[in-house]
């Protein structure tokens, strides 16, 4: 009886692992439409792939298909939200990754910010990361802000550096911030707890990988902060009224298996609300005419 117990136990093990390294290889491609109030059907669009938590040394998708997934759709933006490699040789491992990203020639460039993995590196280690993001035209951003334009409007983009580590300064992210549409890129989504008297109109975030083994629920992410433990894992959530996304991830830590998840890539479309001045003033010419 005991052993086919066992046999039975082994089994289920093996088709458990079976499954879940296969789940790893199925992507799922999300579309997130961002309604806003504030803007109409004349606003200015802006479309940003959100691509996080790529784990190279545990990711099973490869740059040939991520490139094939990708390169027939229209990006203005790529947003790069943290957590690349933990280990100094999977630097190199990189490249052939940051290469699609160039190739997609997004309209209004790429953006990075770092994750608690990226920080096991030390020192040069650190360094000879970020200068190779930077090699490829991505602009990383630690705790600094920059501002594009559509259509005279401002999209200010504010990359927080990684909470969970205590690399985060919000102040320093916001200081000198002009008017506009308020766009954060950072790692651990649990930052927007922590943010009552700094304004975002959307925040793209990861750090949980959808829980990567939620089965029956993800309990091994209580000790990785309140939303974890408010079974705040993935997708579109709102606090305060301002939206927030918690994508989960294209790569796995630990073991290479997902249970309860999958591999993403995110779309998300984003409607410019017109700015109160540039509304008033169309009120008040309508008045006068």
């Amino acid at each position: 009886m005991t052993y086919v117990l066992i046999t039975i136990l082994v089994l289920f093990l093996i088709y458990y692992f079976y499954k879940g390294n296969k789940n790893t290889h199925s992507i799922v491609i999300n579309t997130i439409k961002l309604d806003n109030a504030k803007s109409s059907s004349s606003s200015p669009s802006l479309r940003i792939l959100q691509i996080s938590d790529m784990h190279i040394e545990n990711i099973s998708i490869t740059p040939e298909r991520l490139y094939h997934e990708l390169k027939d759709q229209r990006i203005d933006m790529i947003a790069l939200t943290g957590d690349f490699l933990d280990r100094r040789r999977s630097i190199p491992r990189l490249a052939p990754y940051l290469e699609v990203f160039k190739k997609l020639e997004p309209v209004y460039g790429s953006f990075a910010v770092f994750g608690n993995h990226d920080y096991v590196l030390k020192n040069d280690n650190f360094d000879q990361l970020k200068n190779l993001l930077e090699q490829y035209g991505i602009k990383t951003m630690q705790n600094e802000h920059t501002c594009i334009e559509i259509d005279g409007r401002k999209i200010n983009i504010i990359g927080i550096d990684d909470f969970s580590t205590k690399h985060s300064e919000i102040e320093k992210s916001y200081k000198g911030l002009e008017a506009g549409y308020n766009l954060v890129l950072t790692h651990d989504p649990n930052i927007v707890l922590d943010m009552p008297n700094h304004h975002f109109d959307y925040l793209l975030a990861g750090h949980f990988h959808g829980g990567q083994i939620y089965w029956p629920k993800p309990y091994h992410l209580a000790k990785m902060g309140k939303l974890a433990r408010m079974n705040i894992i993935k997708g579109l959530h709102y606090h305060h009224g301002r939206a927030y996304y918690i994508s989960e991830g294209l790569g796995q830590t630990g073991v290479n298996i997902r249970v309860g998840s999958r591999p993403e890539i995110t779309f998300h479309e984003i409607q410019i609300p017109v700015p109160v001045s540039e509304k008033q003033k169309r009120v008040n010419e309508t008045i006068a005419g």
